[in-house]
């Protein structure tokens, strides 16, 4: 199951660029990880500063 990304975002965008395979995006208030592009490998749970990203 896919990443994804809590309310408690707060917008650093230091996970877009780490993801593999740009399934991170800016989204209205928050980043958001498309589901379909993510393939679980965790490293932008590992790089959020606010813990804000969780297997989904």
């Amino acid at each position: 199951m896919a990443y994804v990304i809590s309310d408690d975002c707060t917008s650093c965008a230091a996970c877009e660029s780490e993801c593999p395979v740009s399934a991170i995006s800016e989204g209205e208030g928050k980043f958001v990880i498309a589901a379909d592009d993510c393939t679980d490998c965790g490293i932008c749970e590992a790089t959020c500063p606010v813990s804000a990203i969780s297997a989904g």
